[in-house]
């Protein structure tokens, strides 16, 4: 399981990385891998754990998608990773991978040399919910920042740590 999580995840971050994208025949193959591998007893969870694991996921990412904040690529890679995760490793994964995402963001705003910025544009949306999405979406595009590296990281501490 830790080997699909880490390959899965891997890939999903280089190609996120590459083109601000994560591909859905990639997340429907992550999906149907985790639903196999837990049919075949490989997972440690049942097939219903590998179920909810993707529910779990879905419903965790969806409000950060809902807002502006990630893509749904985003959503529906966690969702996938539910399936290997199951419902206890899919809510750690998630929870690590906000650390990591914060941790990354940080550094991509220093390397751009934005970090005032970035924290005084992050209390305005925290501030105003309601534009949040608006002012997201209408961000320059190198202002953007890739979550599958975030996500492969809180995947794999889980994948790793939760039993």
């Amino acid at each position: 399981m830790l080997v699909a999580v880490a390959a899965a995840s891997g890939l999903a971050a280089a190609i996120d990385l590459r083109t601000g994208r994560i591909p859905n025949r990639l997340t429907a193959c992550v999906a149907g891998t985790g639903i196999g591998l837990t049919a075949f007893g490989l997972t440690g969870h049942s097939v219903a754990a590998a179920a909810v694991g993707a529910m779990l996921g879905f419903v965790m990412m969806l409000p950060g998608h809902v807002l502006g904040g990630t893509g749904a690529g985003d959503v529906k890679l966690v969702a996938a990773l539910g399936t290997l995760l199951g419902p206890a490793g899919v809510f750690m994964a998630v929870l690590y991978g906000a650390v990591a995402g914060g941790i990354l963001a940080v550094g991509h705003a220093l390397h751009r040399r934005r970090l005032g910025t970035t924290l005084s544009r992050t209390a305005r949306l925290v501030a105003a919910t309601g534009d949040a999405k608006k002012e997201i979406d209408g961000a320059a595009a190198h202002s953007r920042f890739a979550y599958g590296p975030a996500i492969a990281i809180g995947a794999i501490a889980a994948a790793l740590l939760v039993k």
